[in-house]
Protein backbone atom coordinates (compact mmCIF):
# COMPACT_ATOMS: atom_id res chain seq x y z
CA UNK A 1 0.00 0.00 0.00
CA UNK A 2 0.81 3.47 -0.77
CA UNK A 3 1.08 6.10 2.11
CA UNK A 4 0.23 9.58 0.78
CA UNK A 5 1.74 12.33 3.29
CA UNK A 6 -0.87 14.81 4.79
CA UNK A 7 0.64 17.71 6.14
CA UNK A 8 -2.54 20.15 5.19
CA UNK A 9 -1.20 21.13 1.84
CA UNK A 10 -3.21 20.66 -0.72
CA UNK A 11 -3.96 18.29 -3.37
CA UNK A 12 -3.83 14.67 -1.66
CA UNK A 13 -7.43 14.19 -2.51
CA UNK A 14 -6.56 14.34 -6.30
CA UNK A 15 -3.33 12.00 -5.80
CA UNK A 16 -5.56 9.66 -3.98
CA UNK A 17 -8.50 9.64 -6.54
CA UNK A 18 -5.41 8.89 -9.68
CA UNK A 19 -4.32 6.38 -7.59
CA UNK A 20 -7.83 4.75 -7.27
CA UNK A 21 -7.86 5.10 -11.13
CA UNK A 22 -5.26 2.63 -11.49
CA UNK A 23 -6.50 0.11 -8.67
CA UNK A 24 -3.40 1.33 -6.81
CA UNK A 25 -4.19 0.71 -2.82
CA UNK A 26 -3.30 3.91 -0.97
CA UNK A 27 -3.94 5.83 1.49
CA UNK A 28 -4.08 9.70 3.02
CA UNK A 29 -2.46 9.49 6.63
CA UNK A 30 0.19 11.97 8.53
CA UNK A 31 1.03 8.79 11.00
CA UNK A 32 4.42 8.06 11.32
CA UNK A 33 4.03 4.40 11.83
CA UNK A 34 1.73 4.49 8.93
CA UNK A 35 4.57 6.09 6.61
CA UNK A 36 6.98 3.44 7.63
CA UNK A 37 4.98 0.38 7.14
CA UNK A 38 4.11 1.92 3.77
CA UNK A 39 5.75 0.51 0.40
CA UNK A 40 6.68 3.96 -0.68
CA UNK A 41 5.21 7.74 0.34
CA UNK A 42 4.32 10.51 -2.12
CA UNK A 43 4.83 13.33 -0.96
CA UNK A 44 2.51 16.57 -2.80
CA UNK A 45 2.02 19.86 -2.21
CA UNK A 46 0.01 23.18 -3.23
CA UNK A 47 0.42 26.57 -1.77
CA UNK A 48 3.57 28.08 0.10
CA UNK A 49 6.74 26.80 0.86
CA UNK A 50 6.67 28.32 4.60
CA UNK A 51 3.66 27.39 4.95
CA UNK A 52 4.30 23.27 3.99
CA UNK A 53 7.50 23.79 5.97
CA UNK A 54 5.80 25.23 8.95
CA UNK A 55 3.10 21.91 9.19
CA UNK A 56 6.36 19.42 8.63
CA UNK A 57 7.91 21.07 11.92
CA UNK A 58 5.45 21.59 13.55
CA UNK A 59 4.54 17.94 13.67
CA UNK A 60 7.68 16.49 13.35
CA UNK A 61 6.91 15.10 9.94
CA UNK A 62 9.92 16.84 8.81
CA UNK A 63 12.19 14.62 10.77
CA UNK A 64 10.12 11.56 9.94
CA UNK A 65 10.70 12.33 5.98
CA UNK A 66 14.33 12.71 6.27
CA UNK A 67 14.66 9.10 8.49
CA UNK A 68 12.27 7.59 5.50
CA UNK A 69 14.55 8.46 2.96
CA UNK A 70 17.35 7.19 5.18
CA UNK A 71 16.12 4.15 5.12
CA UNK A 72 15.52 4.43 1.37
CA UNK A 73 11.67 4.25 1.61
CA UNK A 74 10.54 5.02 -2.35
CA UNK A 75 9.27 8.63 -2.23
CA UNK A 76 8.05 10.46 -5.16
CA UNK A 77 7.61 14.81 -4.18
CA UNK A 78 4.74 16.79 -6.75
CA UNK A 79 5.30 20.16 -6.99
CA UNK A 80 6.08 21.96 -3.31
CA UNK A 81 7.03 18.80 -2.07
CA UNK A 82 9.69 18.52 -5.20
CA UNK A 83 10.69 22.11 -3.78
CA UNK A 84 10.78 21.72 -0.18
CA UNK A 85 13.32 18.17 -0.39
CA UNK A 86 15.71 21.01 -1.22
CA UNK A 87 17.92 22.81 1.33
CA UNK A 88 16.37 26.23 0.27
CA UNK A 89 13.32 27.97 -1.34
CA UNK A 90 13.55 31.45 -2.10
CA UNK A 91 9.45 31.57 -1.43
CA UNK A 92 9.04 32.67 2.17
CA UNK A 93 12.92 32.55 2.61
CA UNK A 94 12.57 29.15 3.51
CA UNK A 95 14.70 26.62 5.07
CA UNK A 96 13.63 23.86 3.40
CA UNK A 97 13.98 19.66 4.05
CA UNK A 98 17.32 19.50 3.18
CA UNK A 99 17.55 15.84 1.56
CA UNK A 100 18.57 16.87 -1.90
CA UNK A 101 21.28 19.36 -2.20
CA UNK A 102 20.20 23.08 -3.77
CA UNK A 103 17.65 25.66 -3.50
CA UNK A 104 14.61 26.61 -5.12
CA UNK A 105 14.49 29.85 -7.10
CA UNK A 106 11.61 32.65 -8.86
CA UNK A 107 11.06 32.77 -12.38
CA UNK A 108 12.16 36.62 -13.49
CA UNK A 109 9.66 38.24 -15.00
CA UNK A 110 12.24 38.95 -17.65
CA UNK A 111 12.64 36.61 -19.23
CA UNK A 112 11.20 35.66 -23.00
CA UNK A 113 9.01 33.26 -24.50
CA UNK A 114 11.02 31.98 -27.65
CA UNK A 115 9.18 34.77 -29.93
CA UNK A 116 10.69 37.25 -27.34
CA UNK A 117 7.14 38.07 -26.03
CA UNK A 118 7.57 37.73 -21.54
CA UNK A 119 7.06 34.73 -20.04
CA UNK A 120 3.53 34.80 -17.72
CA UNK A 121 4.50 34.02 -13.83
CA UNK A 122 3.13 31.29 -12.81
CA UNK A 123 4.35 29.22 -15.68
CA UNK A 124 0.40 27.55 -16.07
CA UNK A 125 -0.68 24.91 -18.04
CA UNK A 126 1.12 21.77 -20.06
CA UNK A 127 5.11 21.32 -20.77
CA UNK A 128 6.84 18.91 -22.31
CA UNK A 129 9.92 17.29 -19.94
CA UNK A 130 13.10 16.22 -21.50
CA UNK A 131 14.85 13.56 -19.48
CA UNK A 132 18.76 14.30 -18.75
CA UNK A 133 19.28 10.67 -18.01
CA UNK A 134 17.58 7.06 -17.27
CA UNK A 135 14.53 7.44 -14.49
CA UNK A 136 12.73 4.46 -13.99
CA UNK A 137 9.31 6.39 -13.48
CA UNK A 138 9.37 7.29 -16.81
CA UNK A 139 8.96 4.27 -18.44
CA UNK A 140 6.85 3.61 -21.50
CA UNK A 141 6.12 7.50 -21.02
CA UNK A 142 6.47 8.68 -24.79
CA UNK A 143 8.90 11.50 -24.99
CA UNK A 144 6.25 13.63 -26.28
CA UNK A 145 3.82 13.92 -23.22
CA UNK A 146 2.77 17.06 -22.02
CA UNK A 147 2.23 17.70 -18.02
CA UNK A 148 0.51 20.23 -16.02
CA UNK A 149 2.65 22.95 -14.31
CA UNK A 150 1.25 25.36 -12.02
CA UNK A 151 4.08 27.16 -10.10
CA UNK A 152 5.77 30.32 -9.75
CA UNK A 153 9.18 28.54 -8.29
CA UNK A 154 11.54 25.91 -9.50
CA UNK A 155 14.17 23.81 -8.09
CA UNK A 156 17.74 24.29 -8.85
CA UNK A 157 19.62 20.57 -7.39
CA UNK A 158 23.25 20.05 -7.89
CA UNK A 159 23.56 19.13 -11.45
CA UNK A 160 24.06 15.40 -10.59
CA UNK A 161 20.39 15.11 -9.75
CA UNK A 162 19.23 16.49 -12.42
CA UNK A 163 17.06 14.29 -14.02
CA UNK A 164 14.37 16.28 -16.33
CA UNK A 165 14.14 19.63 -17.80
CA UNK A 166 11.53 21.56 -19.06
CA UNK A 167 11.59 25.04 -21.39
CA UNK A 168 10.26 28.12 -19.80
CA UNK A 169 11.64 31.48 -20.39
CA UNK A 170 15.00 29.02 -19.08
CA UNK A 171 15.95 25.45 -19.35
CA UNK A 172 14.77 24.46 -15.25
CA UNK A 173 14.37 21.16 -13.91
CA UNK A 174 11.25 19.90 -13.61
CA UNK A 175 12.48 16.13 -12.47
CA UNK A 176 15.57 15.48 -9.64
CA UNK A 177 16.62 12.98 -7.56
CA UNK A 178 17.72 9.70 -7.69
CA UNK A 179 16.37 5.98 -8.15
CA UNK A 180 13.77 5.62 -5.24
CA UNK A 181 13.91 8.88 -4.44
CA UNK A 182 11.93 11.08 -7.10
CA UNK A 183 10.24 14.70 -7.46
CA UNK A 184 8.49 16.28 -10.01
CA UNK A 185 7.43 19.66 -10.56
CA UNK A 186 4.23 19.15 -12.40
CA UNK A 187 0.88 17.21 -11.34
CA UNK A 188 1.04 13.62 -12.54
CA UNK A 189 -2.02 13.31 -10.98
CA UNK A 190 -3.55 16.27 -13.00
CA UNK A 191 -1.81 14.90 -16.25
CA UNK A 192 -3.82 12.51 -18.10
CA UNK A 193 -3.04 9.10 -18.98
CA UNK A 194 0.72 10.15 -18.93
CA UNK A 195 1.23 11.04 -15.73
CA UNK A 196 -0.65 7.80 -14.51
CA UNK A 197 1.31 6.19 -16.55
CA UNK A 198 4.10 7.58 -14.18
CA UNK A 199 2.17 7.05 -11.05
CA UNK A 200 1.57 3.68 -11.88
CA UNK A 201 5.12 2.80 -12.63
CA UNK A 202 6.16 4.67 -9.26
CA UNK A 203 3.96 2.07 -7.15
CA UNK A 204 5.26 -0.86 -9.68
CA UNK A 205 8.79 0.19 -8.35
CA UNK A 206 7.93 0.41 -4.33
CA UNK A 207 5.74 -3.02 -5.05
CA UNK A 208 9.48 -4.64 -6.34
CA UNK A 209 11.44 -2.99 -3.91
CA UNK A 210 9.13 -4.26 -1.05
CA UNK A 211 9.10 -7.78 -2.65
CA UNK A 212 12.99 -7.50 -2.76
CA UNK A 213 13.34 -6.99 1.03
Amino acid sequence: MLAILDYKAGNQTSVRRALDALGVACRVTADPEALRQASGVIFPGVGAAGQAMDELTSTGLDAVLRQLVADKKPLLGICVGCQILLDYSAENDTQALGIVPGECAMFSRALTEEDGQPIRVPHMGWNKVRLTGPCEIFEGVDPDSEFYFVHSYYPVPRPQFVLGVTEYGLSFCSVHGRTGLWAVQFHPEKSGRPGLKLLSNFAAYCGEATNAQ
